[in-house]
């Protein structure tokens, strides 16, 4: 392994000559002393230099002695260095990024991101990003589901027409997948629990706050069900294992961006439609976003919660795959779950006869030659199953309180945006 301190543990080596490396976050030339702060993933470093400082974002590999000093970040710093550079930049950053606060617009931001992202505070919501998904994986593993990886390239636009992005495919038409769920649904009965992280594409011409043409879905699917109620149930799980995560592995982000984690309770409150409906006095067979926030204004003054789980959805307004409400067939086995004023998670229970699936797709004027692949599984015998899905940016933007879901994404894909 590298032969390397990181900042974070300066403390444990005082007194000791050791060796940090990482980026010059700041110097400061005073004139009886100079200091560089250096960055390195852990956090800053201060080192007592002297002489010609390096600028800022240079990558630097530095040797000194560790020692108490008050003002130093963490308590320690380094004297008596042997500063190398390794590497100098060609330009200055668009904006100072040694300052408390991102001085720069996003579009700014967005059009600089390989750089930009080395703020401490864009940075810290990609680590809080990155510990929400290892809590999602730690959580279903630990429920015995099985990751899986699917394919992001489809022969047929077939699950929702035409929000896909076409592509040229060895001379033939193919597309860009919109979600793993036809695929997910076969590997349940391959395996039972499965769950996947990875991109998905909407072709859809939104250019909002919270959309983007490409974004990273967190799936799972689960047989055995009795209905969509056990799925909400290992949605809640996960939920409660993905803030767990953050609140281990990214306490430092959280504490910079001055996160409050919600509390997710032992039980979720739960509205049906119908009822959702008549508090918003709405007749709409949708929720529009007006109405996801006062829903969620309602449960946080109601409930004390900041989640809310909106039930059975109107039939004619989820895909062919979702299963009815047996009381109540307009109705769906479906479910949101709305976070902080906002839609976070969309799954519910699934047909899983065959028979079921013809009748579906014939009740909205469609037969199955489009759809052979997916119902080779459903020919064969498949539990009752359902699943869920959740947009790892808009859940981290909920999360962090970013007002725009671009700001938790490293390298957003939207209407307009193709580069960096």
């Amino acid at each position: 392994m590298i032969s390397r301190v990181m900042s974070a543990e300066l403390a444990e080596h005082a007194g000791q000559r050791v060796t940090i490396a990482g980026w010059v976050h700041r110097r400061r030339q005073l004139k009886s002393v100079s200091f560089l702060v250096v960055r390195d993933r852990t956090g800053l470093a201060q080192v007592v230099a002297a002489g010609d400082l390096p600028p800022e974002e240079s990558v630097v590999r530095v040797t000194g002695t560790v020692v108490a000093g008050e003002q130093a970040p963490g308590g320690y710093e380094l004297v008596s260095p042997e500063v190398d550079v390794l590497a100098q930049p060609c330009a200055a950053p668009p904006f100072d990024l040694y300052r408390p606060v991102v001085a720069a617009a996003l579009p700014t931001v967005l059009d600089h991101a390989p750089v930009a992202l080395r703020h401490p505070l864009l940075r810290a919501g990609l680590e809080i990003s990155a510990a929400s998904v290892a809590g999602f994986r730690e959580t279903l593993d630990r429920l015995g589901f099985t990751e899986i990886h699917t394919p992001k390239i489809v022969g047929s636009a077939t699950e929702s027409g035409a929000n896909v992005f076409g592509i040229d495919y060895f001379g033939r038409p193919a597309y860009l997948a919109q979600s793993p769920q036809f695929y997910k649904q076969a590997m349940v009965g391959v395996f039972e629990r499965v769950y996947e992280v990875g991109p998905v594409f909407r072709a859809e011409p939104h250019d909002t706050v919270r959309h983007l043409a490409q974004y990273t879905s967190l799936d799972a699917e689960l047989g055995f069900v009795r209905d969509h109620r056990d799925v909400m149930a290992v949605l809640r799980e996960t939920v409660a294992g993905m803030l767990e995560s953050v609140r281990l592995r990214a306490a430092a982000a959280l504490d910079l961006l001055d996160v409050a984690l919600p509390t997710v309770p032992a039980e979720i409150p739960a509205l049906h439609f119908t009822e959702a409906q008549r508090l918003t006095s709405s007749d709409e067979p949708d929720l529009a976003p007006a109405q996801e926030r006062w829903l969620s204004r309602w449960a946080e003054r109601e409930h004390g919660s900041d989640f809310l789980f909106v039930t059975g959805f109107p039939m004619s307004k989820r895909p062919f795959y979702t299963h009815p409400d047996p009381e109540r067939p307009a109705y769906s086995n479906g479910f949101d779950l709305l976070f902080r004023g906002m839609e976070l998670v969309t799954g519910g229970q699934r047909l899983h006869r065959y028979d079921d699936y013809v009748r579906a797709l014939a009740g909205r004027g469609e037969g199955t030659r489009a759809y052979e692949g997916y119902l080779q599984a459903f020919r064969y015998g498949m539990p009752p199953h359902g699943g869920f899905a959740l947009g790892l940016e808009r859940w981290t933007a909920r999360l962090t309180g970013a007002a725009n879901v671009r700001q938790t994404t490293a390298f957003p894909r939207d209407l307009h945006r193709l580069s960096p």
